[in-house]
């Protein structure tokens, strides 16, 4: 890294601070107290204070005691257990094929046909489902998308442990395109007791129709309230289990925000309450996601997340989620609740054609607040070119080639200032080393008399810096984009990488190198340090720096070893045509001689008259307090 590159980093802190103060929420501004009502005062909030943990200390309880994972042989006098294994009825469209259960009416079995295992990566579309395409449930567990409450008699009910009976019978559906089915599945006492599923598939959707009717069921739920429920999070489906997790989370989006808990600490619980309405709730590994969506915010009461993380064998990691939501019971004969469930992929455009702001679940990366930058620029800009592109290249890595060049292209401008500004600065360094030698340890001196040499060959010394600055955003944004989109996984390039969403291993170690951990060697990685090298050698001039042009390569060459091969060849591919630039722009400036710039006398001052100027009156001041 260079002085400038130093420099750009310095100031990009800089900026983060300034911008987290701005940011800071102000101190809460309480209202003066007189003693009429500063008693009337504590005696009201505390009243109010101990009313809302009430509730609040309940609501805990009944969504703690829900998600119980103690094991139950008997639901009391108003629901019967079940034990055994209940019978499939299996839906099939064009993208997915689920099977669901009678015990409990849900999902058990949850197939993607575009989508293959990282065990059997191209397979072809026709070969078994069962063995070669993601599937999402955890049906060991038992299925996800149950209701429970607390029955009049006190037992914590989970409606994955009735027994549903599916009304015509039929046990395999199988649509396409435009057509669509409607399967119900009941638990029923009697004729007026009863809890019903009704499910509505497309034939060319992910999404499920989801209604929840209860009959006859006001004197048998208390709390005033259920819960729909997705247990035992989604199947974690990646060949490398720590990267998967570093991606899942739960969230809940409601009033316009998304609010995300992530489980990152191994052994412990992380939960979270959410109160009033609630516009949906999802959970997600890196590349696929399940989101629970009331068709009226309003009718629901809350929602609740939890989560935990577990080590693995083979330094494996795994996070599993559960996601629950509240729904206010008003004690009717009658009740019905309807939801949207969607289960598959997490793809921009397809989650942002439901209109539900369900795109906001893309995770396109943030640098601390710089966020409300970088997601706009990948969001809007970089993502829709990365996709034109494909319009018209089938292959992928051919898209992140052109891709790298149009980049590379509109950036031109800014790193062509950078290169123009390094160089003048190395034409500059015989003088600066000049004034050194001529003026010893008086630094005050060297300063001003090296702004007098800025100024005098109008050489900006932030000039190399500031282009760095401004495309920060844009490299980020960049870094987000090649590590999440589910467009790159499983793609292939040519010869050794076969899968652009993950680290193209040419070579694995027999042991982990220490402190790094690493044992898999990336060909990718390898390039993009060799032509870092090249580039660090063709910048930096300055012999104090030398060690940066050999430190720089080896870090991030170690650094880049575990990223994808989409991430690396974006990046060996911009070094590439960087070297390309600083080669031209080096040599049409090979012989030429710094050239005095012609003052303008109109002028009240530039930018280094101004630190010319700061330069003397700190020297004044200085000696006025040695006087």
């Amino acid at each position: 890294m260079d002085k400038n590159t130093t420099i750009a980093f310095i100031l990009i802190g800089t900026i983060l601070v300034f911008w987290l103060y701005l940011n800071s929420p102000e101190p809460p501004v309480n209202p003066p107290t007189t003693k009429s009502n500063r008693s009337l005062v504590k005696k009201d909030s505390s009243k109010i204070n101990k009313e809302k943990e009430a509730i609040i200390k309940k609501k805990k309880s009944f969504n703690k005691e829900i998600v119980k994972s103690k094991k139950v042989t008997s639901y009391g006098k108003y629901f019967k257990y079940y034990d055994k294994k209940g019978e499939n009825v299996t839906i099939e469209n064009d993208l997915v094929k689920m099977v669901f259960s009678t015990r409990g009416g849900n999902i058990v079995r949850y197939y993607l046909k575009k989508f293959n295992n990282w065990y059997s990566v191209g397979a072809k579309k026709d070969e078994n489902i069962e063995k070669t395409k993601v599937q999402l449930i955890d049906y060991k567990k038992g299925g996800s998308l149950n209701l429970s409450f607390i029955s009049e008699d006190g037992k914590a009910i989970n409606t994955g442990n009735l027994l549903f009976k599916v009304e015509n019978g039929k046990t395999f559906y199988k649509i396409s395109g435009n057509d669509s089915i409607s399967v119900s599945f009941t638990y029923s006492e009697d004729k007026t007791h009863y809890i019903k599923k009704d499910y509505t598939f497309y034939g060319d959707k992910y999404n499920i129709k989801t209604s929840i009717k209860l009959g006859g069921m006001n004197d048998q739920i208390s709390n005033n309230a259920y819960n729909l429920v997705w247990n035992n999070g989604i199947n974690f489906v990646e060949y490398n289990s720590v990267d998967e997790a570093n991606y899942s989370d739960a969230s809940v989006y409601s009033g316009g925000e998304k609010t995300t808990i992530d489980a990152s600490k191994v052994g412990e619980v992380e939960d979270k309450e959410f109160n009033g309405s609630i516009n949906w709730v999802d959970i997600r590994n890196k590349y696929f996601v399940a989101i629970i969506i009331p068709k009226n915010p309003s009718s629901v009461d809350g929602a609740y997340l939890s989560g935990t993380r577990k080590t693995l064998p083979n330094n494996g990691v795994k996070e599993t989620y559960s996601a629950q939501i509240t729904v206010p019971f008003r004690n009717l004969d009658y009740e019905e609740t309807s939801f949207d469930v969607y289960l598959g992929p997490v793809d921009y455009d397809i989650l942002k054609n439901y209109n539900k702001d369900l795109q906001s679940i893309v995770d396109f990366g943030s640098f601390f607040g710089l966020k409300i930058i970088v997601r706009p620029i990948a969001e809007y800009i970089l993502l829709p070119l990365f996709n034109f592109l494909h319009i018209f290249i089938p292959n992928y890595g051919w898209v992140i080639v052109i891709f790298s060049i149009i980049i590379k292209l509109a950036l031109y401008p800014l790193t062509k200032q950078s290169f123009q500004s390094m160089k003048k600065m190395q034409l500059l360094q015989p003088k600066i080393t000049e004034l050194k030698e001529k003026f010893g340890d008086d630094k005050q001196k060297i300063s001003k008399e090296t702004m007098k040499l800025y100024s005098t060959y109008g050489v900006n010394p932030a000039g190399g810096c500031l282009p760095l600055v401004l495309q920060m955003p844009i490299f980020i944004a960049l870094w987000g984009l090649f590590k999440s989109a589910i467009e790159l996984r499983q793609q292939p390039f040519f010869g050794w990488i076969t899968d652009l969403s993950s680290p193209d291993i040419i070579y694995t170690l027999s042991f982990k190198l220490p402190i790094i951990g690493i044992s898999e060697i990336s060909g990718l990685a390898i390039l993009m340090g060799i032509t870092t090298y090249f580039q660090q050698k063709m910048s930096v001039k300055d012999p104090n720096q030398k060690a940066i042009i050999y430190i720089m390569p080896v870090f991030l060459t170690l650094l880049f070893m575990s990223f994808p091969s989409g991430l690396n060849l974006y990046y060996f591919l911009f070094n590439v045509l960087s070297i390309g630039q600083q080669y031209i722009i080096n040599h049409q400036h090979d012989g030429a001689e710094l050239v005095p710039v012609k003052k303008n006398k109109k002028k009240s001052g530039g930018f280094m008259t101004k630190m010319m100027e700061a330069a003397e009156e700190k020297q004044k001041t200085q000696k006025k307090r040695k006087r």
